[in-house]
């Protein structure tokens, strides 16, 4: 994003996915139609809303923690503090982020995701992730990806379904970080709670949004060829690393870490 560029037009006719999920975690950022949408989910959605987000928090950490100092984040959403930037920098200031989103209402919000540590930097794309060389051509100018990338997919793979090739879409984007790299996902299954994930998609689709939850299975392979971190894919809630254990508490949401070999 350069100075001068014009403000993008958000279609408020529709909803999105990243202005649902800003509902579900008690944003302002959202109109009437998303509004609407998130209000017919059932209750457990915004739980699982913010099991997704403390998940990431944790994740990030771990990695920062770790030696990891560039993220590519991609369907970044509405900035909800604390972001992934202010996470991993407060561990390590020189840290680089690049952020990538599809909708125009987050490009509005970007400064928040660049207001970088002095000695990192921020970047930020209007771009969706089933176009991925764009993102990494665009990436390209704050990450080097001759050293470890952290690539982060929260909530986001399931808003692909199989016919738009979703692990072919991860793939790529995997295909051209160096060993050490890591992939951080989180992902809705389907066959945890069937019959609420059943209402989930049908809500949605009436918005016009299609989703494709996955089962365990499902949701594994995006993680195919990697070294899973320990304790390996399992639900949001579940995964933490050298913290203490969060609240034990049923979820819809798996989610992983995995090393690139």
């Amino acid at each position: 994003m350069t100075a001068g560029t014009p403000k993008p037009q958000v279609d408020t006719s529709k909803p999105h996915p990243a202005r649902v999920y800003d509902w579900l975690l008690g944003g302002k950022d959202n109109y009437e139609v998303d509004r609407r949408v998130g209000g017919s989910l059932p209750a457990e959605s915004k739980a699982a809303a913010r099991q997704n987000r403390a998940f990431m928090h944790r994740a990030a950490a771990w990695l920062a923690g770790h030696g990891v100092t560039q993220f590519l984040d991609i369907g970044t959403g509405i900035p909800t503090e604390p972001n992934l930037h202010q996470i991993v920098q407060a561990i390590n200031p020189a840290a680089r982020i690049v952020y990538a989103d599809n909708d125009p209402i987050v490009l509005r919000h970007a400064e928040a995701l660049l207001f970088s540590s002095p000695e990192g930097r921020t970047d930020y794309i209007q771009a969706d992730v089933r176009a991925p060389q764009d993102i990494v051509r665009h990436a390209r100018g704050t990450l080097d990806f001759d050293r470890p990338v952290a690539l982060s997919l929260i909530a986001l793979m399931h808003f692909v379904p199989d016919d738009e090739g979703p692990y072919e879409i991860v793939s790529s984007l995997l295909d051209v970080l160096p060993s050490g790299s890591y992939l951080m996902l989180s992902h809705a299954a389907s066959d945890i709670m069937p019959e609420l994930s059943a209402k989930v998609v049908a809500e949605y689709a009436k918005g016009g949004i299609r989703l494709g939850f996955r089962t365990h299975a499902g949701v594994g392979r995006f993680f195919d060829g990697l070294e899973l971190v320990e304790p390996g894919l399992v639900t949001a809630p579940s995964w933490f690393k050298d913290t203490t254990a969060p609240t034990d508490e049923a979820s819809g949401i798996y989610a992983g870490v995995a090393r690139v070999s």
